[in-house]
């Protein structure tokens, strides 16, 4: 199971301070991201996750400059989030340096959009949902009634979609549930956010999830990257 960093950018820079030695009083704080990243794939990471914060308030990419940043430093594939809901916007990021794109749940209600980002972005392209029942059930779509979430997985694999992020508002993750999606369906699922802890770490991948990907609990150092690393092999 892979462990992806993942950095929040607002206006250029981590929203969350990253201090690696915080917990003994040595290191250097940061909130540049493409020195948070070069620190995280020194340990290991197989990519780095970005989430722009202002491009999802935008509706398009804002933070290229960054991702451009992050790219002159590290070879490892750069994945973003946050205002790609677009085929121009996918090759902005593209064009930055980003490899891969996560594009918000609402896509999942618009296929011809879809099918135009998956046209730019192909097997590199995920999609982001909200597992929980009350939020599939609660979110506005434009059909007659709300898709259970496997008749919506199913239909959005058919559309070719093969990657999927799970986000679950902070909550943590339904372990058995999981499980239960990744034998159902011919497709990686990573689950982002509600991670706290390594025993978190551990029942996610006896699940077969395909990665986790972790941000404050990383930068904040809750979570120790080398021990994430180790309790997902």
């Amino acid at each position: 199971m892979l462990v992806i960093p993942s950095i929040d950018v607002e206006g250029g820079r981590s929203r969350v301070v990253f201090w690696p030695g915080a917990s003994v009083g040595v290191g250097v704080p940061t909130d540049r991201p493409d020195r948070i990243a070069e620190r995280f794939v020194a340990a290991g990471a197989p990519v780095i996750h970005l989430v722009d914060l202002d491009g999802a308030r935008s509706g398009s990419p804002v933070n290229t400059a960054t991702i451009s940043a992050i790219a002159a430093r590290v070879a490892t594939p750069l994945q973003v989030a946050g205002g790609m809901e677009g085929a121009d916007n996918i090759r902005l990021a593209f064009a930055a340096g980003a490899t891969r794109v996560v594009l918000a749940m609402g896509v999942a209600d618009r296929p011809e959009l879809l099918a135009e980002c998956l046209s730019v972005a192909g097997d590199w392209l995920a999609l982001g949902l909200d597992p929980r029942e009350d939020r599939i059930a609660e979110y506005p779509w434009h059909r007659p009634r709300p898709p259970s979430l496997d008749a919506l997985v199913a239909e959005l694999i058919g559309a070719g979609v093969r990657r999927f992020v799970m986000s679950h508002g902070g909550a943590r993750p339904d372990v058995e549930f999981l499980g239960r999606l990744v034998a159902a369906h011919d497709a990686d699922f990573f689950v982002a956010g509600g991670v706290s802890d390594l025993a978190d770490v551990a029942r996610l991948r006896e699940s077969g999830i395909a990665g986790i990907i972790l941000g404050e609990a990383l930068l904040s150092g809750r979570i120790d990257y080398s021990a994430a690393l180790e309790a997902a092999a």
